[in-house]
């Protein structure tokens, strides 16, 4: 059996397709979603379906990323039934737009709470398994706007742009432990995460700003309209996993978009290496695998 895998946000898009790509190449996958007797029964259904069909290792598990007793309940269903935790696969959010002024606190504290949090919690839950193997990896779905500012969608960037720092941070500090942390910022895909995509709930506020107030429509338009395949970042996180650890880039941009992303990763990536040696943490913060069978 291969190597162990937990995915968030499974019903649809990414999620879906990662966990079916991952279990079509003999991975175990614990394929996550809320509401599996609920809102997710279709999916969660067709899941259990494919698996018996293809005898894959494929196995559903109710999973509520902004729920701390739901992610320690689902993490304790894994480590029960696999006896480990070899990937976590970040997947799990949505979109928020509209002018910022007109984002409700409520709603502002909700993306954060799945976008960001959900991460957290994540990865806490999983931490200390991948620690005690001596190795792990932990993989972020972020987006292009986790690196610029998307107009009319200010804290959707800002959730991922949390991520992205939370995500990097961890890539340091979990080096020297031989778990890994990378991030894949997929470009604009025809998903299912434009039928979810939230607005902006206080319209009294948007009217101030007269034409600013349509970008939302315009920008969402755009996005509808992308002609990618979202079977490219499947196979990214495919191939990551499969990148033998220590050579996994901390950053991959995916997909169509704005190219100075790859740019900006690459800038980043040298101010950040003169940061780590002016504070004498270059050696420190560097990937050395440990022994492992699963490795």
């Amino acid at each position: 059996m291969g190597k162990v895998v937990v995915v968030t946000g499974a019903s649809t898009g990414f999620g879906r397709l990662i966990s079916e790509t991952l279990a079509s190449k003999n991975y175990q996958v614990f394929a996550t979603m809320r509401n599996v007797n609920g809102k997710n029964a279709g999916p969660a259904q067709q899941l259990r379906e494919l698996a018996k069909r293809e005898s894959l290792a494929l196995h559903v598990v109710e999973l509520d990323v902004t729920d701390d007793g739901s992610v320690e309940h689902a993490i304790r269903t894994v480590i029960d039934e696999a006896g480990r935790i070899d990937v976590l696969v970040n997947n799990a959010g949505y979109g928020l737009m509209g002018v910022t002024e007109a984002v409700t606190l409520e709603q502002a504290q909700r993306i954060m709470d799945t976008n960001f949090f959900g991460a957290v919690r994540m990865n806490r839950a999983v931490l200390p398994h991948m620690r005690k193997q001596k190795s792990g990896l932990l993989i972020h779905i972020s987006s292009g706007a986790g690196r610029v500012v998307v107009p009319s969608m200010g804290f959707y960037c800002a959730s991922k742009w949390a991520m992205e720092a939370l995500a990097e941070e961890y890539r340091y500090e979990l080096a020297g432990l031989g778990i890994d942390s990378v991030i894949i910022q997929p470009g604009a895909y025809p998903t299912a995460v434009f039928n979810n995509i939230e607005r902006a709930a206080d319209t009294t506020r948007e009217e101030a700003y007269g034409a600013v107030n349509g970008i939302a429509d315009r920008i969402l338009g755009m996005l509808g309209a992308a002609k990618g395949n979202p079977q490219e970042i499947a196979d990214v996180v495919l191939r990551t996993i499969e990148t033998p650890p220590g050579r996994r880039k901390l950053r991959q941009r995916v997909g169509s978009g704005v190219q100075g992303i790859v740019d900006l990763n690459q800038l980043s990536a040298t101010v950040q290496e003169t940061i780590l040696v002016a504070f004498g943490m270059a050696k420190l913060t560097k990937f050395e695998p440990q022994s492992s069978a699963m490795d």
